[in-house]
């Protein structure tokens, strides 16, 4: 069983987040450990369709992003990584700088301590030199940024085709086998 950690935080692109826990919840050999954000609870409701107790009950287990008593907030408890879909821009800087004020982020940091992958799928643009700046320090600390920007070679027909990209993408880098998208042939 691999055991990942999925994280939503407050970015547009909700969507992002949604698409991969839709996903590995049909993955019988994939546990995920789901933490939304209250900003990301907000907008969930702006761009999607879901609730977020919908969303939850595709995750194996979910906490609040408060709760730092969940396993995922310690090295000890052995999980393969993290994806942050979407990552914001305030969660990239918490996260670039050390600063882990709930789940999600205590989570990243385990993450980068462990030397475990962890994958921030960040949603933003244009970028300033701050956003510029702290991807570098996340990815020097460990973190692979993962632009929302997928790809076209595939010639998506449909916005869950560009989900799925993504989404696959993301699961390629914890090393998680999938076919959710078309690859370059």
């Amino acid at each position: 069983m691999i055991e990942i950690a999925i994280g939503i935080s407050g970015a547009s692109g909700v969507h992002y987040g949604i698409r991969l826990v839709e996903i590995l919840s049909g993955m019988d050999n994939v546990f995920t450990h789901l933490v939304i954000t209250e900003s990301a609870k907000k907008l969930i409701g702006i761009e999607s369709e879901y609730s977020v107790l919908e969303i939850e009950d595709m995750a194996s287990r979910a906490y609040n992003e408060k709760d730092f008593t969940a396993p995922i907030a310690s090295g000890s408890h052995r999980f393969a990584g993290m994806i942050v879909a979407p990552c914001s821009m305030k969660t990239l800087g918490s996260v670039a700088n050390g600063i882990t004020d709930n789940l999600l982020t205590r989570s990243a940091d385990v993450c980068m301590k462990e030397r475990r992958s962890l994958v921030l799928m960040t949603r933003e643009t244009p970028l300033n030199q701050i956003h510029i700046e702290n991807m570098l320090k996340a990815t020097q600390s460990g973190a692979t940024i993962l632009p929302a920007c997928p790809g076209f070679y595939s010639n998506p027909q449909t916005i869950e085709d560009l989900l799925n990209t993504m989404s696959g993408r993301a699961l390629d880098l914890l090393g998680i086998e999938n076919e959710v998208f078309a690859r370059w042939k």
